[in-house]
């Protein structure tokens, strides 16, 4: 990072089962990365043969097919069809909101992988518009979940951030990522949130259009959580 002129893009390769988080976190946490690098996307290859053999033995394994953001499912020539769409469910169970590429090779156009701008929620729902729906994902995978609550209409910001704070501080380890958009009373904009583990990051983006419902949505994937726990608290936020 020190030296000079710029980089188009960093990708940063971890090793075959490494946890992806604490690369996720770096560009929250440091200020010299922070300042001149957004992080884009966390892309996952995954095989279609082996896969669910490594989510039994490898728990990283598990957390990196629930961290990312664009999933690419590699060697699909080397099984069924009826074999890769269960493999396929199988990761919808663990992660519903990535996109989701099947190859041959990693035969992939570089745009659908750089520049995706992936942390940006808009993009999600452009991609899913149901992925911040409530009911859209009760899924039991051993025992990473994810979970989608809804507010329609505004949340109080003094009642929101020290609940989201405290939450992510206390289930940090626990809550692999969790996103929102959230309409804050008196507040024209959008404030969009994401974090990974503790790690919280949000900030107000775009006007909320006139065709738009004023609705709070609040996403969360992770391991042990106490949903009901959860939705009373962000209920508990409405203005």
């Amino acid at each position: 990072m020190r030296r000079k002129g710029k980089f188009d893009a960093i990708i940063v390769e971890t090793t075959g089962l490494a946890d992806p988080a604490p690369v996720a976190q770096t560009f929250f946490m440091d200020q010299d990365v922070g300042e001149r690098a957004r992080l884009d996307a966390v892309v996952t290859v995954a095989d279609a043969k082996y896969l669910t053999e490594r989510l039994k033995d490898a728990p990283e394994a598990k957390n990196q097919i629930a961290f990312a953001d664009v999933i690419i499912l590699n060697k699909t020539d080397l099984v069924t069809p009826a074999e890769l769409d269960a493999v396929e469910a199988t990761i919808r169970t663990l992660n519903p909101a990535a996109k989701l590429h099947r190859t041959t090779k990693c035969a992939l156009p570089i745009a659908d992988v750089l520049d995706r701008n992936a942390f940006d929620l808009d993009r999600i729902l452009e991609i899913e518009p149901d992925f911040l729906e409530e009911g859209h994902h009760h899924h039991h995978a051993d025992d990473i979940r994810s979970m989608s609550f809804e507010i329609r209409g505004d949340v109080d910001p003094d009642k929101f951030m020290p609940w989201i704070q405290e939450l992510t501080q206390v289930q940090g380890p626990d809550i692999l990522r969790c996103k929102g958009i959230l309409a804050f009373k008196n507040e024209p904009k959008r404030f969009v949130f994401q974090g990974v583990h503790m790690i919280l990051d949000g900030d107000l983006q775009r006007d909320w259009r006139n065709d738009e419902a004023r609705v709070s949505r609040a996403v969360f994937i992770g391991r042990n959580l106490d949903r009901d726990a959860i939705r009373k608290g962000f209920f508990a936020t409405a203005a």
